[in-house]
């Protein structure tokens, strides 16, 4: 199935105005509505709903989504549900912890993911990507593989050698049950907005997260405390460097809960994102054969062969425009968390009142008509400096945007890039026909039911 096809499905044809409040519904309850939004959603700057809920406006135009996320980002803060649901997922990190804390723990680890610390761990993700690289090289040729699943196993492997170091071997054993198992229990819908039945629901599940984690929790734990006792020796990896961050204006640290709060943000939100943003990538290769053709002559010019290095990255730009814009098709976060607004305001000429709910759709503003030409298209050169200059800051947002924007950016473009310089260089993945390419939309996107992909060797090809 070409991805042509699966975008067409996905724009939808535009139900009657009256279906319209139960679509924006499924979207608020993470449920997988994309399919059957309106297609006014994807024209206009500014679309309104009201349903059983109250009021909810769609918000599309970069300057709108600027208002709500910077320029008027303090009456906008995140609604209960949203809090609730990442406070289940990631305890106090920085997802969900309150503005004060929020602003304190960015602070702190600020410096963990400037340029220089995100190219102090590139060579722990090289040397896993390439690792992976022997194993698929082990395999028989056109060896059929889930990509989905192999790309969360690579990208776990990577946040625990970036993270924990000698101590990775551990913490890939305990992560991977832990993580499957929080997503599963994570899937809210619409019972959980409801009054009484909600909160029950929800400690029910944050028992059984709590339970399930106490594993990793204890190895967690027990690291922090290991370098806590001896920093001098411990290994410059992501840990130490949480362990050891102090406010520089009045040198407190991060607590040992803190910091495993931060962990386990970092593992649950950091991995999973950037497994889905490989695993779409080599989906759209696949149907695109001049664009992976590029990408080949790139890393043949610039690699020759070679595993990368950070150094490198300056000389791959077309392979990071593959990335780019595999994220614009297909952002791992679909949906920015929905935010309530406190106070009257006026967003691209609507008035807004107090208690409505605003919602900033990824997928549409990424596939937004007012915003990018043919946006259903998989073109890579959109990225190319030439076309992105004057393109509005608020108009790809893959990362989130105003002063909540991922901390993790710049390390996760950094880890895709050396994924797919590593594995590109002698491999062509294929997509297994028959298959019907469907999506699934919670927290985050996914192929569902995988991706079944057949690793062809590039020079059997």
């Amino acid at each position: 199935m070409s991805d042509a096809s699966l975008d067409h499905s996905l724009a939808g044809l535009a139900p009657p105005p009256e279906k319209w409040p139960s679509l924006f519904k499924q979207l608020d309850s993470s449920s997988n509505a994309f399919e059957t939004l309106p297609r006014v959603i994807f024209e206009q700057p500014v679309v309104r709903s009201k349903s059983p809920f109250g009021v909810t406006v769609m918000v599309h135009d970069p300057e709108g989504v600027r208002r709500v996320l910077l320029d008027n980002a303090a009456n906008y803060p995140k609604d209960e549900m949203s809090n609730r649901i990442f406070t289940a997922m990631f305890g106090e990190g920085l997802l969900s912890a309150e503005p004060a804390m929020w602003k304190r723990h960015r602070k702190v680890m600020a410096p963990a993911f400037d340029p220089r610390s995100v190219a102090s761990y590139a060579p722990a993700m090289a040397a896993a990507a390439q690792a992976f690289s022997e194993r698929w090289a082990a395999l028989p040729d056109l060896t059929d593989i889930d990509m989905a699943q192999e790309m969360k196993a690579l990208t776990l492997r990577i946040i625990c050698e970036t993270m924990f170091s000698s101590d990775a071997p551990e913490l890939v054993s305990l992560a991977g049950p832990a993580l499957g198992f929080s997503r599963n229990a994570l899937n809210f819908g619409i019972l959980d907005l409801l009054p009484v039945i909600g909160p029950m629901r929800l400690k029910s599940k944050q028992t059984a997260l709590h339970e399930d984690f106490s594993a990793m929790d204890g190895a967690i734990y027990r690291m922090i405390d290991e370098r806590e006792r001896n920093l001098a020796g411990a290994p410059n990896d992501l840990l130490t460097r949480l362990v050891a961050a102090k406010d520089p204006e009045d040198g407190a640290g991060l607590s040992a809960q803190e910091v495993r709060d931060e962990v386990i943000t970092i593992f649950e939100a950091g991995h999973e994102t950037t497994a889905v943003a490989m695993t779409f990538t080599w989906y759209l290769l696949s149907q695109h054969p001049a664009v992976e053709a590029r990408l080949h002559a790139e890393l043949d010019r610039a690699l020759g062969g070679r595993t990368p290095n950070a150094e490198d990255l300056a000389d791959l730009p077309y392979t990071r425009q593959v990335i780019e814009e595999a994220m614009r098709l297909y952002p791992p976060a679909p949906a920015v968390t929905g935010r309530r607004a406190l106070a009257a305001d006026e967003i691209c000429g609507q008035k807004i009142s107090a208690g409505d709910r605003i919602l900033i759709s990824t997928w549409v503003l990424h596939r937004h008509r007012a915003l990018w030409d043919a946006p259903e298209r998989f073109d890579p050169d959109r990225f190319s400096p030439e076309r992105s200059e004057g393109r509005p800051r608020f108009a790809y947002i893959p990362f989130g945007g105003g002063p909540r924007i991922c901390i993790g950016a710049q390390l996760a473009m950094t880890e895709a890039t050396l994924i797919l310089a590593t594995l590109a260089q002698r491999f062509r993945p294929r997509l297994k026909t028959p298959q019907q390419v469907k999506l699934s939309a919670r927290i985050t996107l996914a192929p569902e039911g995988g991706l079944k992909m057949r690793l062809e060797r590039r020079d059997a090809a």
